[in-house]
Parts: structure tokens; sequence; C-alpha cells
């Protein structure tokens, strides 16, 4: 028997935690604004960008090039808000929300959060209940699309 041979590509990702106003995070500032605002029709203010400098920005780079991002925002002592997930759009499917996604657990759990909470685009509320979250809220209208809090203990 004889098999053809076939590339396989494989993703090399890097994922880290990187700092506001550095060049990383107007690379992260772009990537959202292009996945989650501007099909919206919308666009981030000054104010909104100021407001994350206590935030953990969390990137997945390959090489240099930002694949996809989200950040976490402390809500109380024991609960962190996952917020701002995008991922290139050609790469979607490809384990890079899953890696951040875990990146992001782990970290929480590291830092003493017993759960992680967030807003989820209607679109995108499988994917996080495929990562073991709960929707925990009636739809609602958040940024003109609908949402869902969804939760999850660590």
């Amino acid at each position: 028997m004889y098999f053809e041979p076939q590339a396989i590509q494989f993703l090399v990702m890097a994922l880290k935690i990187i700092d506001h106003g550095s060049p990383e995070y107007w690379q992260m500032v772009k990537l959202r604004n292009d996945i989650l605002r501007k099909p919206l029709g919308l666009n981030f203010t000054e104010q909104e960008l100021a407001n994350e400098k206590n935030n953990i920005l969390i990137c997945a780079f390959e090489d240099d090039d930002l694949l996809g991002c989200c950040m976490l925002v402390q809500e109380q002592s024991d609960t962190v808000k996952l917020r701002q997930m995008a991922v290139i759009n050609n790469l979607q499917g490809k384990g890079i929300g899953r890696a951040l996604m875990n990146f992001a657990e782990n970290l929480s759990r590291d830092q003493g959060y017993k759960t992680i909470i967030m807003h989820a685009r209607k679109n995108v509320v499988g994917f996080y209940e495929k990562m073991g979250y709960e929707v925990a809220s009636e739809e609602f209208s958040e940024i003109t699309i609908p949402h869902y809090v969804m939760v999850k203990k660590l």
C-alpha cells in the first residue's frame, strides 16, 4: 500500500501576558477592533482603552503575529470576568480560542479566583459550553447584539 505524503501544518503559538500601552497591546486593540467592533459599526473610545490599564491582557502569538486575545478583569475578590475574546477570523476553529481560555482559567486559578463570568455573544455560546461554561441569564442586548451571562466555577 502506498500513501501520498501530505503537508502537515503545525501552529506554534506562545501565550503571554502583555503590558497595557506596549506595541503588543496596540496589536491587540487593532485585532479586537477588527473582529469585535468594526462589524457592528463601533470603535473603542480613549476612555474604554484607558480603563483597561489594570486588566490582565492575554495574547496568543506565532512569532510576532498576533493570533488571538482576551482579557481578565477582577469583579470581586473571588470572581474574574473574561472580556474581549477575539481570534483572527480565518484561524477560528484551530484551537487558539481553546488555548487562550485554558491559559486564562489557569491564570485565574493561580491568582485565587473561584469563578469566571463573561457576557458571551449569542453566536458563540456553544463554544463556551464545550469549555464547561453555563448560561446564567436570559438573553440581553449589549453593543447592539444578543448576549448571555455565562459562568464557570474553577
